[in-house]
This record gives C-alpha cells, sequence and structure tokens, in this order.
C-alpha cells in the first residue's frame, strides 16, 4: 500500500480522516440504499428484486423513467444547439456589448432553475400575465406545462453550461485552421462544420453530458410545472412521502437506477473531456466585424437569447414589487413583499447563509487540503480519495438527501451487548440533553448520528456535495505549482505543515478562492437535498421560495427570489473582482 520506509506524519493522518469522513457520509450511505433497494417492504432484510418488477411492470411507473428520458434527451439537444451557435457567434464576430452580455448570461447560469419553472408560469400559466395579455387580443397560446414547460426552461437554462464549455474550447482554436480553410475554398457554414465544430466536438460532447445529468437529476422543475408529467426524481420524493407510508427500499430503487445512468454519462463525459485537440495557440481568434443582414441576425440571436435567460430573473425583480393578494397580481407596486418576507421567512433567510458559511468553510479546509493529498501525496489512497471525489458529481441533490436520511434520520445503531456501558455513562450525565439528537437512547441500544431534523445533516449535504468545486479548482492550480518550492522549503528546516500553510497555500489562493466562490453560489441556491433533509426551523431560502410558490403566495416568493438572485450576482462581482476576467472556466 505504501512505499518502503513511509512516515506516518499529518499528511497520513488527513489522508485516513478523509476517506473516514467519505466512507460515513459518501459510500456508507452509497451501499446501504443499494441494500435498500434490493429489499422489500413485505420481506424486510432479504434479497428481492420486487421493487424493479415493480417499477418495470407499471404502466405509471415506466411512463414517468420515459418522461425523464425524453424531456432530458430534447433539453439536452435544444441547449446544446443553442449554446454552440451562441458561443461561436460571441466568440468570432464582434457583437456590442458583448463581455456585458457574457456576464449577463453567466448570472443566469446561477439562478435556480425552479425560479425560471414558476417565472414562466406566471407569465405563460392559464392566469399568466402575458396569457391575459394575448387573450384580450383574441390569441390563444398554447400551454407552458407539462413536458413543453420543462424542456422550455431546461433549455433555456442549461443552454449556458454549452455556451462556456464551446466558447473556452473555440478560443484556444488557431486562426490558421480557418485561414486554411477559406484559401482552399471553405466559407460560411460549410467552414464551421469541416473546420471549427470538428475540432470542439468532443468539448460539445462533454458540455452536453453534463446538461443531461443536469436536466435528468432536476427534481423542482417537474414538480412545479409538469402538472402529473413526472420524471424520476419526482418519483423518488413522492415514493418517500406516500400518502400510504414512506417506501425507502422502492424510492432506493429508483433512485439506483438514476444513479446507474448518471455513472454512464458522467464517464461518457470525462472521455469525451480527455479528447480535446491541443494546438499551439499562437494565433487565437480575433472577432471580427460584418456587415449586412448577417451582422443584424447574430446581434438579434445573441440579446434574444440573452433576454430569454434573464427573463425569469427580472420578472421575479418586478413581480417583488407588486402587490399580489391571494395570487392575483394587482396594478399596485408595495415594499410589503419584503417586510413580509423578513418578517415570516427571516429564520430561512439566517439559516441560508448559516447553513452556507458553516459548510464553506470545512469546504475550503478539506478543499485545499485533499487536494494537496491528491497531487502530492500519491499512493493507492490518495486514488481512493480521488476517486470519492468525483462521486459526488454523478448523485442528484434529492437521492443524496434520501441516502442520508435512510442512514442519519434515526442514526446509526449500536447494539446492547456494545452499548450498556455507554448508555449507562450517558444516562447518568444526561449527555443526551447536552447533544441533542446526535447520540440517543432507544430500548435496547444507543444510535449514534442521529442528525435527523437538525441543521448539522443539511450542513453535512452542503460540504459533500459542494466540496468537489473547491477541491478541483485547487487540484488544477496545485498541478500548475513546481514542487520545487516545496522542496526548497523542506530543505531549509521547515517541516511539511509550515510549508504548506506558508510556502504552497498561499500560491493556490487564486484557485482556492475561485472555487470556494463557486461553491458559496452553489450552497446558497441549493433545493433539492434540502428539501429531503429539512424540517420547519431548519428551512433555508430555496425552500422557502419553493413552498411560497406553492402556497401562491407569489410576492413573497419574488422577494425572497430577489434576495437570492442579488446574493447570486453580488458573489459573481466578488469573483469577477478576485480572479481580475469576467469569465468562469468550465
Amino acid at each position: 500500500m505504501f512505499k518502503k520506509g513511509y512516515r506516518f506524519d499529518f499528511w497520513s493522518f488527513m489522508t485516513i480522516f478523509a476517506l473516514v469522513f467519505f466512507a460515513l457520509f459518501l459510500i456508507y450511505p452509497i451501499a446501504h440504499l443499494v441494500i435498500n433497494a434490493f429489499q422489500s417492504v413485505e420481506n424486510p432484510g432479504q434479497f428481492s428484486v420486487s421493487n424493479f418488477i415493480k417499477l418495470l411492470s407499471s404502466k405509471y411507473y415506466r411512463q414517468a423513467i420515459w418522461n425523464s428520458v425524453r424531456v432530458t434527451f430534447v433539453s439536452t439537444v435544444f441547449a446544446s444547439v443553442i449554446g454552440v451557435a451562441l458561443a461561436y457567434i460571441t466568440t468570432n464576430f464582434k457583437i456590442a456589448g458583448n463581455k456585458i452580455i457574457n456576464v449577463l448570461i453567466i448570472v443566469s447560469m446561477f439562478s435556480p432553475p425552479f425560479i425560471g419553472a414558476y417565472s414562466w408560469v406566471l407569465m405563460f400559466g392559464r392566469a399568466g400575465s402575458v396569457t391575459k395579455f394575448f387573450s384580450k387580443l383574441g390569441v390563444t397560446l398554447p400551454p407552458i406545462y407539462g413536458f413543453t414547460g420543462i424542456m422550455v426552461v431546461f433549455t433555456l437554462h442549461l443552454f449556458i453550461y454549452i455556451y462556456m464549455y464551446t466558447k473556452g474550447a473555440l478560443r484556444k482554436v488557431d486562426a490558421t485552421l480557418n485561414e486554411a480553410a477559406e484559401s482552399l475554398g471553405d466559407h460560411g457554414l460549410k467552414k464551421i462544420f469541416r473546420v471549427s465544430l470538428p475540432l470542439v466536438t468532443p468539448t460539445i460532447l462533454a458540455g452536453a453530458a453534463i446538461i443531461f445529468l443536469r436536466a435528468f437529476a432536476d427534481y423542482g422543475t417537474p414538480r412545479l410545472i409538469g402538472e402529473g408529467y413526472n420524471t424520476m426524481p419526482v418519483l423518488v420524493y413522492n415514493e418517500w412521502l406516500s400518502e400510504e407510508g414512506s417506501d425507502a427500499f422502492f424510492s432506493s430503487s429508483i433512485a439506483l437506477i438514476m444513479i446507474i445512468v448518471a455513472i454512464v454519462i458522467f464517464s461518457l463525459q470525462m472521455y469525451f473531456s480527455r479528447k480535446n485537440y491541443n494546438m499551439s495557440m499562437m494565433n487565437p481568434p480575433v472577432p471580427k466585424k460584418i456587415h449586412g443582414i448577417g451582422n443584424v441576425f447574430a446581434h438579434i440571436f445573441v440579446y434574444l437569447i440573452t433576454f430569454l435567460a434573464l427573463l425569469p430573473v427580472l420578472y421575479c425583480t418586478v413581480l417583488s414589487f407588486r402587490e399580489v393578494r391571494h395570487g392575483i397580481i394587482k396594478n399596485a407596486w408595495t415594499f410589503q413583499n419584503y417586510i413580509d418576507a423578513f418578517t415570516k421567512m427571516g429564520n430561512s433567510v439566517a439559516n441560508t447563509f448559516k447553513y452556507a458559511i458553516t459548510a464553506l468553510i470545512f469546504i475550503i479546509l478539506f478543499g485545499t487540503m485533499f487536494a494537496y493529498i491528491t497531487v502530492r501525496r500519491k499512493n493507492i489512497l490518495s486514488k481512493i480519495l480521488d476517486a470519492c471525489a468525483q462521486i459526488p458529481y454523478v448523485i442528484s441533490g434529492i437521492i443524496f438527501g434520501l441516502m442520508l436520511l435512510i442512514c442519519y434520520n434515526n442514526g446509526i445503531s449500536i447494539p446492547a451487548e456494545f452499548s450498556d456501558a455507554l448508555a449507562a455513562k450517558i444516562a447518568s450525565q444526561r449527555s443526551v440533553e447536552v447533544l441533542g439528537r446526535f447520540i440517543t437512547l432507544t430500548k435496547g441500544s444507543v444510535n449514534i448520528l442521529a442528525l435527523g431534523g437538525t441543521g448539522a445533516i443539511i450542513i453535512i449535504s452542503f460540504i459533500v456535495r459542494r466540496l468537489p468545486y473547491t477541491l478541483r479548482s485547487s487540484a488544477s492550480i496545485l498541478r500548475q505549482i513546481n514542487p520545487s518550492i516545496e522542496e526548497a522549503s523542506l530543505s531549509l528546516g521547515y517541516s511539511s505543515i509550515p510549508t504548506f500553510f506558508k510556502v504552497t497555500l498561499p500560491v493556490m489562493i487564486p484557485g482556492v478562492v475561485s472555487g470556494a466562490i463557486l461553491s458559496w453560489i452553489t450552497l446558497i441556491q441549493e433545493l433539492s437535498s434540502s428539501l429531503m433533509l429539512y424540517v420547519n426551523k431548519t428551512a433555508t431560502l430555496s425552500i422557502s421560495i419553493f413552498l411560497e410558490v406553492n402556497r401562491g403566495s407569489y410576492g413573497i416568493a419574488s422577494a425572497l427570489s430577489t434576495i437570492l438572485t442579488v446574493t447570486v450576482v453580488l458573489s459573481m462581482l466578488l469573483f469577477f473582482k478576485l480572479t481580475g476576467n469576467s469569465d468562469i472556466d468550465m
């Protein structure tokens, strides 16, 4: 396992700690979910494939599976076409306000998709403002619910990923290749399809895989706009909270299928990511000025797509200042929505920042140290750690929340024969009152890590799911740092710990900051896993928005959404300020 003469030091301890952390809050929950998937309510504890038979034999469940595949695939295709076209135009042609457009697109990228879903309903639903406007003109708009609505939301929210991936790849295409193609008679679309697109096809496919994963795992959008168009994440949630009683076994079987599909797609994404072409970058592409109808079309396309991507955010912001009573939008302006939001939902705002800041502190600490282990301390354990860090990418929030609930809602039970002395000691010292639900006493056993209903289980979910952002960005910049500077420090008598904190970490700061801010942005808008884990006292901002939408309290929901959007925008501006550019490296 280790090289001969291996010495146990601080980094050895951190490696073991990291593996124990992932074992407790990632591997163990996954293993528990897999075991549950092959059990049934009728015969718990016995191997059974009845859940899968039930899933495949029922038309209702088969339809939900088909719904997920269909809407995800179609959305991925449309998002890819829009994203690639937008990336090519903004990279190769001069567009007025290009930098501002890029920032606006990035801002819309970090707006939660479920906000877009309910914004489209408010605009184009049966009683939507746009629907009413056209109705007065005698025009009946097509329904926004079901497949159409989900597809529109996914497409306009997720095309940004393919846009960022493709734009980054197109900037690396040597301009001399296009010049050579033109000298051979390839112009316009012929040049694009024969030269430019083939060079970035691996990147496009990798970005499409990311879009597929995000759409396939999304719960909030189908739940808000689907109107009976069930998808697999909705099934997982509904079966867990079924009116006939929770069925963790059946929910686990659906979740397992989703994880397998996600692993396949993620593997394809990793494969395509490694197939990129290497170019000299001696002649990077320079945007050219185009004239005539082509220039008009390019500007209209870029502005229209940017406007549609931002439209849900803009509409929510305007609606947050409108009077809304019983779900009906009045023709009056008011600040009451914000007053009500802070009065009724102030706790959820506080929870959002409290949980996110706490999680972010651990993410930065763990992310930088775990990155150092995977890059500088290579052995079999660091390879296992690196593999564990990739797993959260393929597990949707709703499934991860389910896994934590199954394992830690009531805690891990220690049998009586091992826990009698511990139980007596806890009871005598009344430690249960001090530790809350982290250690609980039940008849015949002691339960440890009973995290159900606490903020701790949400924070743990945040850490595990968002740690890869900081870990990956830290590892990326660490690979660019010459190890000789650390070796020089060690040769001068400094141990590995001072060397890391005084020499290596300061150089890693740009990568750490980049990953930390991206982690922060995703933390404050996290919905799916929190929706499975929260109770009233631990509700976050995203959960409160989701619940207010379901209650028809659109004014408060819009105010909360605007608060969330402003927080995201400020975070993005901080990112641009600290990194010195207006792009995000995907």
